[in-house]
């Protein structure tokens, strides 16, 4: 996966020459999609409670890595019940 930041102007010039194109496959009209939809500075800001993570970890003898991996999953298993 990549991440690009563009200025207002970039995403327009991407957008109208996806959309210039005859035939957009599966791909394409996805990466289209996601222009429409995504905006960078319209993501909130990401916190972590830090303290909390490196207690956890060095409780379970885990890397903060392997906490925040816990942490997103079980997110992910309460939103989807």
């Amino acid at each position: 996966m990549w991440v690009v930041r563009l200025t207002d102007k970039q995403l327009e010039v991407l957008r109208a020459l996806l959309r210039s194109e005859q035939h957009l496959g599966p791909a394409l009209q996805g990466a289209l999609e996601g222009l429409d939809l995504a905006r960078w500075d319209e993501l909130p800001e990401a916190e972590l409670p830090w303290e909390e993570v490196q207690e956890i970890a060095r409780r379970q003898n885990i890397s903060e890595a392997d906490v925040i991996w816990d942490i997103s999953g079980r997110r992910r298993r309460k939103e989807a019940a």
